[in-house]
């Protein structure tokens, strides 16, 4: 008799267990994972699971970043997006040579928020010849638009022009209103505020 009463148990305990792990059985679920790696194909892994797709929201996944996973109940996995504790952080932003920060303003730097944007900030400044259409820096690919973005900004004292974003990158000075004068230039990266990514 306590032979059956134990085998009863041992397979109830047994259906347990196959049902906590089947999400079929349970159901729905969600949890935090922190991202081991980013594939080319919209997915990452995370805690060991494999292909877990990212939602249209979650832009430029990381290794490190921890986000909130979901499975369904017919076992496929999505990654909703990175958490956070704190506001994103500043970035410094690459600048081309003959242009240097303005100690009086921000470091020119970016920012990537969670919801698809990203900022710029900072004041860099130059003597020598600006002509139309020179790069003034060089976004990383994780906070280059999918568009061009462009913001009128001055120049020079007086003359003003058009910083353009690239889809490459490539941040450029252009379109002045009239001869710029010998002296200081600049790159006024705050007039962006936020620009769309996607």
């Amino acid at each position: 008799m306590s032979v059956h009463r134990d085998l009863a148990w041992a397979l109830k305990q047994q259906a347990q267990r196959v049902g906590e792990q089947a999400p079929s059985v349970r159901g729905a679920d969600w949890r935090q994972a922190v991202v081991t790696a980013v594939g080319t194909d919209g997915t990452v892994t995370a805690d060991e699971i494999p292909a877990i797709r990212c939602l249209q929201s979650y832009l430029a996944p990381a290794v490190g970043d921890v986000i909130v996973i979901s499975q369904s109940s017919m076992g496929n996995w999505a990654a909703h997006g990175r958490l956070t504790s704190t506001t994103p952080a500043w970035t410094t932003l690459p600048l081309a040579g003959g242009w240097t920060a303005n100690a009086s303003y921000y470091t020119p730097a970016y920012r990537l928020w969670g919801d698809g944007t990203a900022s710029l900030c900072g004041l860099a400044q130059m003597s020598g010849t600006l002509t139309s259409g020179s790069t003034v820096a060089t976004l990383p690919v994780e906070a280059r638009p999918a568009a061009g973005v462009r913001v009128a900004v001055q120049v020079a004292i007086g003359i003003f022009g058009a910083m353009t974003i690239s889809t490459n990158g490539a941040i450029q000075l252009g379109d002045f209103s009239g001869t710029i004068p010998s002296g200081n230039k600049y790159a006024e990266f705050d007039a962006f505020g936020r620009y769309r990514l996607k």
